[in-house]
């Protein structure tokens, strides 16, 4: 796995979300963005992308740092941002 990775991948193996079925319900329901637009589970991930998590009232964003080679915690993978409110 080079550049890039399925966001449903990337979220299981960085341990956002603990299951792949899980992950893609939750893409293919819009709780998800990549760089500020709605991302289906097979959209790609790459370094310096901007994803934002909206899932039960709590906004996540992080910034990927690298792409997983396997299952792993996200220190190092992912760094949390500072979650701006949107009215």
């Amino acid at each position: 796995m080079a550049g890039h990775l399925r966001i449903d991948l990337f979220l299981k193996m960085s341990r956002l979300i603990k299951r792949r079925s899980l992950a893609k319900e939750i893409c293919d329901a819009g709780c998800v963005q990549i760089n500020g637009r709605v991302a289906k589970a097979g959209a790609s991930v790459q370094v310096d992308d901007v994803l934002t998590m909206d899932v039960r009232d709590r906004l996540l964003r992080v910034r990927v740092l690298r792409i997983p080679q396997r299952i792993e915690g996200p220190e190092g993978v992912v760094e949390v941002l500072p979650g701006e409110a949107e009215k």
